[in-house]
């Protein structure tokens, strides 16, 4: 079982239309994107989901849901 905030991440992969960047991310689950500091936590737990299998992340740096 994931954490409720990595459970939020992968639906908002999901939903996108197609791969998407972590700044779109963090829009859709409300990250202030202002702030570099805010959204590197967020980038960081994609690489994460990444490294687990639950993502796949793209050579230009958009993440989409592992095929």
């Amino acid at each position: 079982m994931l954490p409720p905030d990595c459970q939020r991440i992968i639906t908002a992969v999901r939903q996108a239309a197609g791969p998407i960047m972590a700044r779109e991310v963090g829009e859709l689950v409300g990250v202030d994107i202002s702030v570099k500091a805010k959204l590197e936590p967020l980038r960081s737990k994609l690489v994460r989901l990444v490294d687990h299998g639950w993502l796949r992340k793209l050579p230009d740096g958009r993440f989409t849901t592992r095929l």
